[in-house]
Protein backbone atom coordinates (compact mmCIF):
# COMPACT_ATOMS: atom_id res chain seq x y z
CA UNK A 1 0.00 0.00 0.00
CA UNK A 2 0.98 3.64 -0.69
CA UNK A 3 0.35 5.86 2.33
CA UNK A 4 0.92 9.58 1.92
CA UNK A 5 1.15 11.71 4.74
CA UNK A 6 0.05 14.90 6.00
CA UNK A 7 1.60 16.63 8.62
CA UNK A 8 5.19 15.48 9.72
CA UNK A 9 6.13 15.82 13.21
CA UNK A 10 7.04 13.75 15.82
CA UNK A 11 4.29 11.28 15.34
CA UNK A 12 4.84 11.66 11.13
CA UNK A 13 8.14 10.40 11.39
CA UNK A 14 7.04 7.20 12.96
CA UNK A 15 3.94 6.40 10.96
CA UNK A 16 6.74 6.71 8.15
CA UNK A 17 9.28 4.34 9.87
CA UNK A 18 6.84 1.34 11.44
CA UNK A 19 4.99 1.60 7.81
CA UNK A 20 8.22 1.06 5.69
CA UNK A 21 8.81 -2.17 8.64
CA UNK A 22 5.40 -3.16 7.83
CA UNK A 23 6.37 -3.09 3.70
CA UNK A 24 4.51 -0.24 2.78
CA UNK A 25 5.86 2.49 0.30
CA UNK A 26 5.19 6.49 1.88
CA UNK A 27 4.92 9.38 -0.23
CA UNK A 28 4.48 11.73 -0.71
CA UNK A 29 4.94 14.16 2.35
CA UNK A 30 2.75 17.16 2.94
CA UNK A 31 2.72 20.09 6.14
CA UNK A 32 1.52 23.73 6.22
CA UNK A 33 4.29 24.64 3.48
CA UNK A 34 3.20 22.86 0.90
CA UNK A 35 1.89 23.82 -2.77
CA UNK A 36 -1.08 23.56 -4.19
CA UNK A 37 0.80 21.63 -7.02
CA UNK A 38 2.24 19.50 -4.45
CA UNK A 39 -1.05 18.63 -2.73
CA UNK A 40 -2.51 16.82 -6.05
CA UNK A 41 0.11 14.60 -6.02
CA UNK A 42 -1.18 12.84 -3.23
CA UNK A 43 -3.72 11.45 -5.50
CA UNK A 44 -1.20 8.63 -6.09
CA UNK A 45 -1.20 7.12 -2.42
CA UNK A 46 -4.22 4.75 -1.88
CA UNK A 47 -4.41 6.36 1.54
CA UNK A 48 -3.33 9.25 3.22
CA UNK A 49 -2.59 9.44 7.58
CA UNK A 50 -2.88 13.05 9.08
CA UNK A 51 -1.73 13.78 11.70
CA UNK A 52 -1.57 17.86 12.25
CA UNK A 53 -3.25 20.85 14.16
CA UNK A 54 -6.69 21.63 15.07
CA UNK A 55 -6.87 24.64 13.01
CA UNK A 56 -6.12 23.11 9.94
CA UNK A 57 -7.56 20.13 10.18
CA UNK A 58 -11.33 20.68 8.67
CA UNK A 59 -9.31 22.89 5.27
CA UNK A 60 -7.41 19.27 5.41
CA UNK A 61 -10.06 17.06 5.17
CA UNK A 62 -12.19 19.12 2.99
CA UNK A 63 -9.09 19.48 0.54
CA UNK A 64 -8.52 15.39 1.08
CA UNK A 65 -12.20 14.75 0.17
CA UNK A 66 -12.11 16.64 -2.76
CA UNK A 67 -8.89 14.74 -4.01
CA UNK A 68 -10.48 11.62 -3.57
CA UNK A 69 -8.01 10.03 -1.42
CA UNK A 70 -9.27 7.61 1.95
CA UNK A 71 -8.31 9.53 5.00
CA UNK A 72 -6.81 8.04 8.24
CA UNK A 73 -6.74 11.00 10.70
CA UNK A 74 -5.14 11.67 14.57
CA UNK A 75 -5.75 15.00 14.61
CA UNK A 76 -8.13 16.32 18.04
CA UNK A 77 -9.18 19.35 18.99
CA UNK A 78 -12.05 19.36 15.99
CA UNK A 79 -14.85 17.21 17.30
CA UNK A 80 -17.38 19.74 18.23
CA UNK A 81 -17.37 20.12 14.02
CA UNK A 82 -17.78 16.13 13.92
CA UNK A 83 -21.20 16.12 12.42
CA UNK A 84 -20.00 18.46 9.21
CA UNK A 85 -17.06 16.32 8.34
CA UNK A 86 -19.57 13.37 8.66
CA UNK A 87 -21.93 15.85 5.98
CA UNK A 88 -18.51 16.36 3.92
CA UNK A 89 -17.56 12.63 3.49
CA UNK A 90 -20.94 11.55 2.59
CA UNK A 91 -21.24 14.89 -0.07
CA UNK A 92 -17.94 13.49 -1.69
CA UNK A 93 -18.43 9.70 -1.15
CA UNK A 94 -15.53 9.48 0.83
CA UNK A 95 -13.80 7.20 3.39
CA UNK A 96 -12.73 8.77 6.55
CA UNK A 97 -11.21 6.65 9.98
CA UNK A 98 -10.71 8.88 12.63
CA UNK A 99 -9.98 8.31 16.72
CA UNK A 100 -8.93 10.68 19.20
CA UNK A 101 -5.98 7.84 20.11
CA UNK A 102 -5.02 5.14 18.00
CA UNK A 103 -3.52 2.90 21.09
CA UNK A 104 -4.78 -0.63 21.27
CA UNK A 105 -4.17 -0.28 24.72
CA UNK A 106 -5.87 3.05 25.40
CA UNK A 107 -8.97 1.63 23.36
CA UNK A 108 -9.09 -1.44 25.86
CA UNK A 109 -8.64 1.17 28.55
CA UNK A 110 -11.87 2.74 27.49
CA UNK A 111 -13.58 -0.54 27.62
CA UNK A 112 -12.92 -0.64 30.79
CA UNK A 113 -13.52 2.46 31.68
CA UNK A 114 -16.83 2.30 30.31
CA UNK A 115 -17.52 -0.29 32.63
CA UNK A 116 -16.14 0.78 35.58
CA UNK A 117 -18.05 4.16 34.98
CA UNK A 118 -21.60 2.17 35.24
CA UNK A 119 -20.37 0.60 37.92
CA UNK A 120 -19.01 3.52 40.31
CA UNK A 121 -22.47 5.43 38.86
CA UNK A 122 -24.08 3.11 41.85
CA UNK A 123 -21.87 4.81 44.21
CA UNK A 124 -21.99 8.44 44.30
CA UNK A 125 -20.01 8.77 47.24
CA UNK A 126 -16.76 8.11 45.37
CA UNK A 127 -15.78 11.68 43.66
CA UNK A 128 -14.54 11.29 40.23
CA UNK A 129 -11.67 13.57 38.65
CA UNK A 130 -9.17 12.83 36.24
CA UNK A 131 -5.47 13.64 34.93
CA UNK A 132 -4.35 13.80 31.80
CA UNK A 133 0.14 14.68 31.12
CA UNK A 134 1.10 14.90 27.90
CA UNK A 135 4.71 16.76 26.03
CA UNK A 136 4.76 20.31 25.97
CA UNK A 137 4.21 20.08 22.24
CA UNK A 138 0.81 19.23 22.17
CA UNK A 139 -1.73 21.90 20.99
CA UNK A 140 -5.37 21.24 22.17
CA UNK A 141 -6.11 20.99 26.32
CA UNK A 142 -7.19 18.86 27.59
CA UNK A 143 -6.62 15.92 24.88
CA UNK A 144 -8.86 14.06 22.48
CA UNK A 145 -8.22 10.84 24.03
CA UNK A 146 -9.50 12.81 27.87
CA UNK A 147 -12.32 14.49 26.30
CA UNK A 148 -13.96 10.74 24.97
CA UNK A 149 -12.63 9.01 28.60
CA UNK A 150 -14.41 12.04 30.17
CA UNK A 151 -18.12 11.88 28.61
CA UNK A 152 -17.84 7.69 28.90
CA UNK A 153 -18.42 8.86 32.59
CA UNK A 154 -21.03 12.01 32.05
CA UNK A 155 -22.96 10.06 29.80
CA UNK A 156 -23.72 6.94 32.99
CA UNK A 157 -22.83 9.06 36.21
CA UNK A 158 -25.55 10.87 37.79
CA UNK A 159 -23.17 13.52 39.93
CA UNK A 160 -21.79 15.10 36.15
CA UNK A 161 -23.38 16.38 33.75
CA UNK A 162 -20.19 17.41 31.90
CA UNK A 163 -16.54 17.75 32.05
CA UNK A 164 -14.53 20.95 32.83
CA UNK A 165 -10.81 21.79 33.19
CA UNK A 166 -9.34 22.61 36.93
CA UNK A 167 -7.23 25.46 35.34
CA UNK A 168 -11.18 26.70 34.51
CA UNK A 169 -12.82 26.44 37.80
CA UNK A 170 -15.06 23.53 38.15
CA UNK A 171 -18.16 23.85 39.29
CA UNK A 172 -20.86 21.00 41.30
CA UNK A 173 -21.70 18.46 38.31
CA UNK A 174 -18.26 19.43 36.55
CA UNK A 175 -16.36 15.87 35.88
CA UNK A 176 -12.72 18.13 36.68
CA UNK A 177 -10.12 17.21 34.50
CA UNK A 178 -6.11 18.09 35.32
CA UNK A 179 -4.18 18.70 32.39
CA UNK A 180 -0.68 19.33 32.24
CA UNK A 181 1.83 19.51 29.61
CA UNK A 182 5.44 17.92 30.68
CA UNK A 183 8.71 17.91 28.26
CA UNK A 184 8.40 15.18 26.45
CA UNK A 185 5.63 12.72 27.97
CA UNK A 186 4.22 10.93 25.31
CA UNK A 187 0.76 10.64 27.33
CA UNK A 188 -0.94 9.57 30.66
CA UNK A 189 -4.49 9.14 31.35
CA UNK A 190 -5.28 8.02 35.01
CA UNK A 191 -9.42 8.26 36.54
CA UNK A 192 -9.64 8.46 39.66
CA UNK A 193 -12.76 7.62 41.86
CA UNK A 194 -12.19 8.71 45.80
CA UNK A 195 -14.10 8.22 49.08
CA UNK A 196 -13.26 9.30 52.58
CA UNK A 197 -12.39 6.07 53.09
CA UNK A 198 -10.23 4.60 49.89
CA UNK A 199 -9.63 5.27 46.48
CA UNK A 200 -9.88 3.52 42.67
CA UNK A 201 -7.64 4.47 40.23
CA UNK A 202 -7.59 3.04 36.56
CA UNK A 203 -4.81 4.72 34.25
CA UNK A 204 -3.13 4.43 30.80
CA UNK A 205 0.33 5.30 29.90
CA UNK A 206 1.99 5.19 26.58
CA UNK A 207 5.99 4.36 26.59
CA UNK A 208 6.33 5.65 23.29
CA UNK A 209 4.45 6.78 20.01
CA UNK A 210 5.17 3.47 18.58
CA UNK A 211 1.47 2.20 19.46
CA UNK A 212 -0.19 5.18 18.07
CA UNK A 213 1.78 5.29 14.55
CA UNK A 214 0.34 1.08 14.06
CA UNK A 215 -2.55 2.00 14.98
CA UNK A 216 -3.10 3.86 12.63
CA UNK A 217 -1.23 2.14 9.91
CA UNK A 218 -3.95 -0.81 10.79
CA UNK A 219 -7.13 1.87 10.33
CA UNK A 220 -5.05 2.63 6.62
CA UNK A 221 -5.32 -0.99 5.97
CA UNK A 222 -8.58 -1.16 6.94
CA UNK A 223 -9.89 1.38 5.23
CA UNK A 224 -8.90 0.21 2.18
CA UNK A 225 -11.44 -0.40 -0.24
CA UNK A 226 -14.19 0.84 2.19
CA UNK A 227 -16.23 4.20 1.57
CA UNK A 228 -18.04 6.00 4.89
CA UNK A 229 -17.17 7.09 8.46
CA UNK A 230 -15.30 4.42 10.60
CA UNK A 231 -14.08 4.59 14.07
CA UNK A 232 -11.51 2.29 16.40
CA UNK A 233 -14.76 0.83 17.19
CA UNK A 234 -15.49 -0.47 13.22
CA UNK A 235 -12.03 -1.78 13.15
CA UNK A 236 -11.44 -3.85 16.66
CA UNK A 237 -15.46 -4.68 16.85
CA UNK A 238 -15.48 -3.52 20.48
Amino acid sequence: MKIALVGYGKMGKTIEQIAIDKGHSVGPILDRNSSDSAWTTIQSADVVIEFTAPASALENYERLLKLGVPIVTGTTGWYDQIDLVKEMVAKHNGSFFWASNFSIGVNLFWEINQRLAALMSKHPSYAASMTEIHHTQKLDEPSGTAITTAEQITNVHPNYRSWKLTSEGVDQGDLPIDAQREGDVKGTHIVRFDSNVDQIELSHKAKSRDGFALGAILAAEFLSSKKGFYTMSDMLRL
